[in-house]
């Protein structure tokens, strides 16, 4: 733990906290940013005798539509009622003048954000297959949450969702691209031209549910203490969370390892039908044809991991793991066009 944090300025913080929370802090602070984050920076605080975390985006180069912090806020503060597990929210801060960005705190939850094999492998198979499969149901428990019974239902805009994303994505790119990626125009020229009807209901959509997004412990009959990581948060179609998960599960055969997660390699974890299956009983919902959702999940991966290339590049990114994460981005899109071509 350190009193000097990139990013966070403890004083500016508690002076903050304080007016927000009288009386909470009770001594003085030291924090520590947690490792494994690529994006947000997500930093534990405490005073010695109560804990916080605090989320802020990344120092440097920052999308205009990501990293929104009072949207991670406003979801888990208004999922804290249903079946879906998420910390409690304590505090948000708009005001850049106070950290340098926006953020917000919320409870510290005692849990493992599992992202290796070696670490499934220390749980074992039997525990690794009950942990995915409470993975898959809580994404069917979310994709089953009414957002208007939570007052989320202005939190996006569902007609529409799919083409807007193919868009969006194309946005990001260019406002982080390094490199010529012609694979990249090509995937999005495919899937601007094959967007699917909109056939199915629109749900609260996570954007980044991957299994080192969820705290964990593992010994527990119920092993999914919290879901993290809101900041894209929307309402669309759900089958895009479903892809998504998909594709992370297969970024570490992608990469040919490094610093990827590769914890859909460890024993015990179920492979992608076997997921689909369960995800369809969880969530009560006709999967169809996923070729489009799989080309889009790996044309938003690769386009999230350019950007943090961008990042790293500029010498704006903090903590270890960056080198390796561009090489990652021409596999992807490779694979996405293969899905989208039918070749999946």
């Amino acid at each position: 733990m350190s009193t000097e944090l990139p990013g966070l300025d403890l004083a500016a913080w508690r002076r903050w906290y304080d007016a927000q929370r009288p009386g909470e802090v009770a001594g003085d602070l030291t924090g520590a940013l947690i490792a494994g984050g690529k994006s947000n920076l997500t930093y534990e605080v405490t005073d010695g005798r109560s804990w916080w975390i605090v989320r802020r985006p990344p120092l440097g180069h920052v999308q205009a539509t990501a990293h929104d912090m009072a949207r991670e806020h406003t979801v888990m503060t208004a999922l804290a009622d249903t079946d879906v597990p998420v910390p409690q929210t304590y505090a948000v801060c708009a005001d850049d003048a106070v950290l340098g960005a926006p953020f917000y705190v919320m409870e510290r939850v005692a849990g493992t954000p599992y992202r290796t094999a070696a670490q499934l492998a220390e749980i074992g198979p039997q525990r690794t297959a009950a942990l995915a499969a409470a993975m898959i149901d809580v994404l069917g428990r979310l994709h089953r949450v009414d957002p208007a019974e939570v007052g989320l239902d202005d939190l996006g805009r569902p007609t529409g969702f799919l083409e807007r994303q193919v868009r969006r994505w194309g946005r990001q790119l260019e406002g982080s691209r390094t490199r010529d990626l012609p694979d990249a125009d090509a995937l999005l020229a495919h899937l601007a031209a094959s967007v699917p009807a909109e056939d199915g209901a629109a749900g609260i959509v996570h954007g980044d549910y991957r299994l080192d997004n969820l705290l964990v412990v593992a010994e527990d009959p119920q092993p999914i203490r919290a879901v993290v990581d809101w900041e894209m948060a929307t309402l669309g179609d759900p089958l895009t969370d479903v892809a998504l998960l998909l594709v992370y599960d297969a970024l570490g055969e992608l990469a040919g390892g490094g610093s990827v997660a590769d914890a859909s390699t460890a024993p015990g974890y179920p492979g992608p039908e076997e997921q689909l299956e369960r995800y369809a009983v969880a969530s009560g919902r006709d999967l169809g044809e996923m070729g489009f959702h799989l080309g889009l999940a790996h044309l938003k991966l690769a386009v999230i991991l350019e950007g943090i290339h961008h990042r790293h590049l500029a010498g704006q990114t903090v903590g270890e793991g960056f080198d390796t994460v561009g090489a990652v981005v021409e596999p992807l899109l490779a694979a996405g066009l293969a899905a989208v071509r039918g070749r999946d």
